[in-house]
């Protein structure tokens, strides 16, 4: 058979740790797949930015990005490498330019989610340099009370930005005096208020790669390494299978391949939160007992996208959906008629087949790797290049015993 070569590229900021391990694991495997008539191997390199040439082929098939959401030149490259050469990316850049956190719940609200109450509300601030901001300000800005606004979500409530992320910027609320003091503070930045799900009995943020989801019992008032908890979280089979179609729903609706959703339970109901989350934890660091799970979904997404040549859905239709969220059938059926969807746009099926057919090798592959010394040196790198000298030691000890309770798991 022919032998090709296709090419993934690892766009990457700041990321050291798991970059490194799918390398190594890639390099391990050397895979040699019989797909379509042709032998495929893979080649990965990391991406470097140049003076962007719009008459210059993109050398990559796939990308999986980790930068477009705040480096402009890596997202004006990446856009022109999907329009002019049919790359593949993780995820769509126009998707994640566009939505915002105050948008993504608009459109979820419309699809019959329980998201919680949500009012946008105007700056406190501006930059008065702006031309023609007094006269617009004065002509169609209302006035409003703060106060009522509040009166109408309920307290405790958060303040958030409508665009931020990594808890940026998020309050709790408790009183009137409390709103007033946080949105004077907020100067420039538009700010959501959001009703508080108070009380709830769980916490998950559930991790999206393609189709393969991993639910995770997630506790935001700890330090950051240890809000990626290690519990099996509290959920039934129906309540697994509910958090995953939610999962590939939102993750489909928006064209993103890699996400992460937050959502509460109170009263049997799980409300989404926070899930416009375009490029999610990553690192050993936040992640370590499910970190080898992160970057084998990685993997096999990007392999199973790269071999099968998977086009790139360049625009986002929403109608099906729509169509969907305007009869008047329960929600649940709802969700049931999104899932399918989703399944049916991220190749559910077809992934699954290719796996089961060709990357059989690759949950050995990850397990063995995971144990190795030089994983643990990856952990080690990452770790030196956050913590203080006198932590090293100890966090990556930290981190290296909750990988190997995850092999112990897999096991």
């Amino acid at each position: 058979m022919p032998q090709v070569t296709r090419r993934i590229g690892l766009s990457l900021g700041a990321d050291l740790c798991w970059p490194a391990c799918y390398e190594r694991i890639m390099e391990r495997l050397d895979l040699a797949l019989p797909v379509g008539g042709d032998t495929v191997r893979f080649d990965v390199r990391r991406v470097h930015i140049d003076p962007l040439d719009f008459g210059r082929a993109s050398r990559y098939d796939v990308v999986l990005d980790r930068v477009t959401h705040w480096f402009p030149l890596s997202r004006e490259w990446i856009k022109q490498a999907i329009l002019l050469d049919d790359v593949y990316v993780l995820n769509n850049p126009w998707a994640i330019q566009s939505m915002e956190k105050a948008t993504t719940y608009a459109a979820m609200m419309r699809l019959g989610f329980p998201i919680p109450k949500t009012w946008l509300v105007p700056q406190k601030d501006y930059d008065w340099s702006l031309p023609d901001l007094r006269v617009t300000l004065q002509r169609h800005a209302a006035l409003f009370d703060l106060g009522e606004v509040g009166k109408a979500i309920g307290y405790p409530l958060f303040m958030k930005p409508y665009d931020g992320g990594a808890w940026v910027g998020v309050t709790r609320i408790d009183d009137e005096s409390a709103l007033r003091a946080a949105y004077d503070a907020s100067g420039r930045r538009l700010m959501l208020l959001q009703e508080a799900i108070l009380p709830h009995d769980l916490f998950v943020r559930c991790v999206g790669v393609g189709p393969q989801v991993r639910i995770v019992d997630y506790d935001p008032s700890a330090p950051l390494h240890g809000r990626y908890t290690t519990r099996t979280p509290d959920v039934t089979g129906d309540e697994r299978q509910l958090l995953r179609d939610m999962t590939l729903t939102i993750n489909s609706f928006f064209g993103w391949d890699f996400n992460s959703c937050e959502m509460l339970r109170r009263d049997g109901i799980f409300h989404p939160i926070d899930f416009a989350n375009a490029c999610p934890d990553s690192q050993v660091t936040s992640l370590h007992h499910h970190f080898p799970w992160l970057v084998r979904a990685k993997l096999r997404w990007s392999v199973f996208v790269a071999a099968t040549r998977r086009p790139m859905p360049k625009t986002l239709d929403w109608a099906p959906y729509l169509e969907i969220a305007d009869t008047e059938a329960p929600f649940a059926e709802k969700l049931a008629a999104y899932a399918a969807i989703a399944r049916e746009r991220l190749d559910v099926e077809r992934f699954e087949e290719f796996c089961a057919r060709h990357l059989g090798v690759v949950d050995e592959a990850v397990h063995e790797f995971f144990g190795t010394d030089e994983a643990r040196e990856i952990v080690r790198s990452k770790v030196a290049s956050l913590y203080p000298q006198h932590e090293i030691e100890e966090f990556t000890e930290l981190f290296w015993s909750a990988i190997q309770d995850w092999r112990a798991a897999e096991a």
